[in-house]
């Protein structure tokens, strides 16, 4: 019998994969890069058109945490932008540079972006996803929907529309405290990015009748620990440059308004001390004269409570949030250029920097991806909570790390006695790396049995906050896609894998290809590092959970020596780690055992260079052949120093020349 002409008429449009990855951002590269490794067919769909997410839309200046937490193909992203840097990692970097490598890793595996197409429904039998589809972007139109039926579906987008639309339950805005017992979470006044005392909120000063100024919310502040749905503040992370040969100038965007900045003027009036651009931005410098601009203080990049509908609006009304985000930070720019209530030396330094016309070249010199902080977040298996941010509950499936502060920007900006205030900044830290569940990036399985979320993954607002960074993402992304190749190989849930075998294979194979894996060292590795002497340890800025140290008047020589096992002979890279400490001795005594031979080394302290979000750096010791088994071993020594020595961890990299 003839298939009906509808049926025949759209089947051209039909696509059956493995595994259906939507977003093509970081997480999303790397996950279709996992999946086809692994021998599946992949199909990767971007809802817009560019290619990376925040990874290649600005956020050079990489929020690390701990180096220790990043593993495997995240990590070796970081390595490839190292290498084109001319260094062995490096996490500071031009957005097109990231949108290089990252594409890299799609040529190697021969996949295809289906760009500008977005899912606008799915179709379930009972809780597993058979297909959804998507319509196009730019002209959407019943007759060129595609559908796509997949064995596993992966949701890789920061704002979790395919998890949406597959049932699976979801929260936006923050939790109260008492939800998930935790302090930290819901309605926080606190001092950090906050506007100073005395600032009027006002349109006609001391005049409350006259309303209040563009930006100034009438919210009541509500008690703290108060849960509500609103959405931490987001921003875009700008790309300038100071080079004039590489500039487009910053002019006055269409619908600038200067009434938007009234409140910025006042703060401006308030502190006259303030005269530099790193007062009201965090302004950090990128490679070839370039920037990553991120918000700073009580007025700055963030556009606070003008996104409270963004995570649930839909396409349309999106669009239109995001052009105003774009007008707001163009205007903001272009006011601290230019409008006469600004100081003189702050406009003469932002006339130095323009849009750089190497970056972002089909989007006007303009990053096309809004930081969305935080948007949907999944109610998952497992909810990650303040708990496990500062290991007061350790999970034992976890499948990658994250260590960053408990972080989230300012949520509104309302009057407090009389003052315009920002409420919602948190930043909470202290703790070292800890495990993220497998549970966290898996539904209920009563609502899906073939959906995995590593970016809006099941989280507190309050822990999402510190586990939300990109190379977290591309880890855990990396660990989802592994999972996928598993629930399909052995034919069951997503929910039912054997997740001491996944983790086991992350180990065993971090890069998806089979290569000797690297070997590290850490100090707290007591069955592969004997101490002599006094050392004492630190809990924070080394690599990994603590790093140790000498008393910079500590004269009595001792050493720390890590001695690896290795499994397969042959030449390898070794780096040991240095955290910068006050009054590090200048120079330290370090030797490498390879063998039956013994090689001296110094370091000198001032050849360390620490460069972007993060208190430590690799330091290369050389390449050397290293036997099979534990005849090899560095050591660091405390003897002649004068200063703190610092041993932390080693690291041995299998040489790929």
């Amino acid at each position: 019998m003839e298939a009906p002409m509808e049926a025949r008429m759209e089947s051209p449009l039909e696509n059956q994969v493995d595994v259906c990855i939507y977003g093509a951002t970081s997480a999303g590269v790397i996950a279709a890069y996992t999946a086809k490794k692994m021998g599946k067919t992949v199909m990767l769909i971007e809802p817009g058109g560019h290619l990376g997410g925040m990874t290649s839309g600005g956020l050079g200046y990489t929020d690390i945490g701990n180096k220790y937490a990043i593993t495997g193909l995240s990590r070796d992203f970081y390595r490839r932008i190292g290498k084109h840097y001319g260094k062995f990692e490096q996490w500071t970097f031009e957005p097109h540079i990231a949108k290089k490598y990252l594409q890299q890793y799609l040529d190697e595996a021969g996949i295809k972006v289906t760009y500008q197409n977005r899912v606008i429904s799915a179709n379930k039998a009972g809780a597993e996803i058979k297909s959804i589809v998507l319509e196009n972007s730019l002209k959407p139109d019943p007759k060129t929907n595609q559908t796509v039926s997949a064995k596993v579906f992966m949701d890789c987008t920061y704002e979790g529309d395919l998890m949406a639309k597959s049932g699976v339950s979801y929260a936006v805005g923050r939790e109260a405290n008492s939800d998930y017992n935790e302090t930290i979470n819901g309605v926080q006044l606190m001092k950090g990015h906050q506007l100073p005392d005395g600032i009027d909120p006002y349109k006609i000063e001391g005049k409350p009748e006259s309303g209040l100024l563009w930006g100034v919310s009438a919210n009541k502040l509500e008690p703290n620990g108060t849960g509500d749905k609103k959405v931490q503040a987001y921003n875009y992370r700008i790309c300038l440059t100071s080079d004039p040969n590489n500039m487009v100038p910053i002019t006055k965007p269409a619908g600038y308004d200067p009434t938007h900045f009234e409140l910025l003027a006042r703060l401006i009036a308030k502190q006259p001390e303030r005269k530099t651009l790193n007062d009201y931005f965090i302004w950090s410098k990128m490679p070839n004269n370039k920037t990553d601009i991120n918000n700073r203080n009580g007025f700055s990049t963030d556009m606070i409570g003008m996104n409270y509908e963004y995570p649930d609006a839909d396409y349309n009304k999106r669009e239109q949030i995001i052009k105003a985000h774009e007008t707001y930070t163009k205007g903001l720019l272009y006011f601290f250029g230019h409008d006469p209530r600004v100081p003189a030396e702050l406009r003469e330094a932002m006339l130095k920097w323009g849009y750089p016309k190497d970056e972002y070249t089909d989007t006007g010199n303009w990053s096309p991806q809004l930081y969305v902080r935080e948007a949907r977040r999944m109610v998952g298996s497992y909810v990650m909570t303040q708990a496990n941010c500062e290991g007061k509950e350790v999970v034992k499936d976890g499948v990658g790390m994250a260590a960053y502060t408990m972080d989230s920007h300012n949520i509104q900006r309302i009057v407090i006695n009389g003052m315009a205030k920002n409420e919602g900044n948190v930043e909470i830290g202290g703790f070292g790396p800890y495990p993220i569940a497998y549970g966290s990036l898996v539904p209920k399985e009563k609502e899906c049995t073939n959906l995995l979320v590593p970016v809006c993954l099941s989280a507190t607002h309050i822990a999402y906050g510190s586990i939300r960074m990109e190379p977290v993402f591309m880890v855990l992304a990396q660990s989802s896609a592994i999972a996928a190749a598993m629930a399909i190989d052995s034919k069951t849930s997503i929910q039912k894998i054997d997740v001491a075998k996944l983790q086991t294979q992350l180990k065993a194979n971090p890069l998806v290809d089979g290569a000797t894996p690297e070997i590290l060292v850490d100090n707290e590795d007591t069955k592969h590092v004997s101490v002599k002497g006094s050392w004492a340890p630190v809990k924070k800025g080394g690599y990994g959970p603590s790093f140790l140290t000498t008393a910079e008047d500590d004269k009595n020589s001792g050493s720390v020596t890590f001695t690896p096992e290795i499994a397969k002979a042959g030449a390898y890279q070794i780096y040991v780690y240095f955290p910068k400490v006050a009054k590090m001795a200048s120079e330290m005594k370090l030797s490498v055992k390879y063998g039956s031979e013994v090689k001296d080394l110094t370091v000198r302290e001032k050849d360390i260079v620490v460069e972007g979000q993060t208190s430590g750096e690799w330091f290369s010791l050389g390449k050397f052949n290293l036997p099979k088994g534990n005849a090899s071993a560095v050591n660091i020594s405390s003897e002649g120093a004068s200063g703190a020595v610092v041993a932390d961890a080693v690291l041995f990299v299998p040489d790929s020349k």
